[in-house]
């Protein structure tokens, strides 16, 4: 008995080892600072245009992205201004769609500039100022800090670094990064994403259109560009390119 009772003991503590050594590792949550909402007014023309219903929806979904993903600088100091930047980045193009969750990301990785391919901060060919990690960097994402911060400053701009790579995230999601959204647009209405992109592109590389050359480098890209410009200048969009904002609605606003 005494025998019997000492090899249940010794499967239990190897039980209970396996179970602590197996445990799922919990990520550290990010603390917002608390003068977030500040900050967000001053840096976001997103949220400032949102009435007060509108920024509670908002200051939710960045609570809860950043409750979810851990913000880590590689050279670079994270600093309040980066954590806010980075958590409106990814409520942006979400901001309409409910309970969304970025499953595929589980880190943010902060670099001072930007890097090369292979994610070297010095050197020649450092002209990635963000990217979707793959392999050992799979459900990371890397950003330039400078890249981040003009995103949001310069207000001139069509651009925005961060909100480009959180679309290509969203994109990645149906298990295809290929610039349709599957997961957000019909399929119904897939075929004419398709041919819009397609066009979109070809009227780029003739010097037809105001948006990104960038955006004609693959429809992965132009998905991403479009989106940028989609969200940081909606009503200069609307105008020049109502075709394409008809879709982008149904894609983000759900309408």
């Amino acid at each position: 008995m005494i025998i019997v009772l000492q090899i249940l003991f010794a499967l239990l503590l190897i039980l209970l080892i396996i179970l602590f050594v197996f445990r799922p590792k919990r990520i550290e949550a990010v603390a917002w600072p608390q003068d977030y909402q500040v900050i967000l007014q001053d840096y976001v023309r997103f949220y400032a245009n949102l009435d007060e219903e509108g920024k509670k929806v908002f200051e939710d979904k960045f609570q809860k992205f950043l409750l979810a993903v851990k913000i880590t600088g590689a050279n670079a100091q994270v600093e309040d201004l980066d954590i806010v930047l980075v958590g409106a980045a990814a409520v942006i193009p979400v901001y309409y769609i409910r309970d969304w969750e970025y499953i595929n990301l589980k880190e943010v990785l902060l670099y001072p500039g930007n890097f090369n391919f292979d994610f070297e901060q010095q050197g020649y060919d450092r002209t990635v100022s963000g990217m979707v990690g793959s392999g050992a960097l799979q459900n990371v994402l890397i950003i330039s800090k400078w890249e981040l911060r003009q995103g949001f400053i310069n207000s001139m701009s069509n651009n925005n670094t961060a909100i480009h790579e959180f679309v290509h995230l969203i994109d990645k999601m149906d298990g295809t990064l290929d610039g349709v959204p599957e997961i957000l647009l019909e399929r119904k209405y897939v075929p004419k994403w398709q041919q819009l992109l397609q066009l979109t592109m070809d009227r780029i590389r003739r010097g037809e259109s105001d948006i990104n050359p960038y955006g004609a480098t693959s429809a992965v890209e132009c998905f991403a560009v479009i989106s940028e410009y989609f969200f940081e200048n909606p009503d200069l969009f609307g105008y020049n390119h109502p075709e394409l904002n008809e879709m982008m609605k149904r894609i983000f606003i759900r309408i």
